[in-house]
C-alpha cells in the first residue's frame, strides 16, 4: 500500500473513533451538595419552681417590768446583837478566884467561849471579856495568845481553831504546861444567853469550880 493510502486509512480511523467518543460521553449530571444532617433538638429541661419562704409572724414585744418609780427599797440589814459580856464575866471571875483548892501562881489556859445557843452571836467578844476580867489577877498566870497559837500548830490545829471540846482543851493545856483550864459556853436563847464557866485541873480532869450568869443585850 502506498504512503498516501496509509494516511487516508489512518485519518478515516481517527474520524471514526472521534465520532464514537462523542456519542459515548454521558450526559452532564448536576452535582447536588449533600445537606448536613440536622442535629437532634435537645429536650428543654423543665423550669424548677422558685421556692417561697414562708413569712415568719412578728412576735409581739413583751412588756417590761412594772416600775413603781423611785429607787428600789433597800434590803433590811441583818440585826447584829451586842451583849454585855464584861458585865457577866466580871462577877463570875471574881467568884472563881476565891475558890478553895486553887494554888496561887498556877498557869491557866482560858479556852475560847463556845456558842451553844439557838442562834448566832460573836463568841470572840465573850472570850475577850474573860481575858480582861482575869488580867492583873494575883492567882493565875495566863497562857499568852502566842503560846496558844504555837501549841495549836503543834497539834495540827489552825490558830483560829476553837478548841470546842474539853478533850482538845486538856490536850492544849498539857502541851503548854498549864495546871488549870477555864472551859466556857454561851447557852440558852440567843436573845438572853447564859455564860457557863468551869475551872478544871489538867492533871485529873476534876472540875474544881463552876458558875453561870445571865448575859444582857446592850
Amino acid at each position: 500500500m502506498s504512503k498516501l493510502g496509509r494516511y487516508a486509512l489512518i485519518a478515516s480511523l481517527a474520524i471514526l473513533l472521534a465520532g464514537c467518543t462523542i456519542r459515548e460521553q454521558p450526559a452532564p449530571v448536576d452535582t447536588v451538595n449533600p445537606q448536613q444532617p440536622q442535629q437532634p433538638q435537645q429536650p428543654t429541661e423543665p423550669q424548677q419552681p422558685v421556692p417561697t419562704v414562708p413569712t415568719v409572724p412578728t412576735v409581739p414585744s413583751q412588756p417590761g417590768p412594772i416600775e413603781h418609780g423611785g429607787e428600789a427599797p433597800a434590803q433590811p440589814t441583818p440585826r447584829v446583837r451586842h451583849y454585855d459580856w464584861n458585865g457577866a464575866a466580871q462577877p463570875l471571875v471574881g467568884k472563881m478566884l476565891q475558890a478553895a483548892g486553887v494554888n496561887a501562881g498556877s498557869i491557866l489556859l482560858v479556852d475560847s467561849v463556845n456558842n451553844r445557843t439557838n442562834g448566832s452571836l460573836n463568841a470572840g467578844e465573850a472570850t475577850t471579856a474573860l481575858h480582861n476580867a482575869l488580867s492583873g489577877n494575883a492567882k493565875f498566870t495566863l497562857v499568852s495568845p502566842q503560846q496558844l497559837a504555837v501549841a495549836k500548830q503543834q497539834l495540827g490545829l489552825s490558830p483560829q481553831d476553837s478548841l470546842g471540846t474539853r478533850s482538845k482543851a486538856m490536850g492544849i493545856a498539857r502541851n503548854v504546861g498549864a495546871q488549870y483550864v477555864l472551859y466556857s459556853n454561851a447557852t440558852g436563847n440567843v436573845n438572853s444567853p447564859t455564860l457557863q464557866m468551869q475551872l478544871m485541873m489538867v492533871q485529873t480532869g476534876e472540875i474544881v469550880w463552876s458558875g453561870k450568869g445571865a448575859v444582857a443585850q446592850q
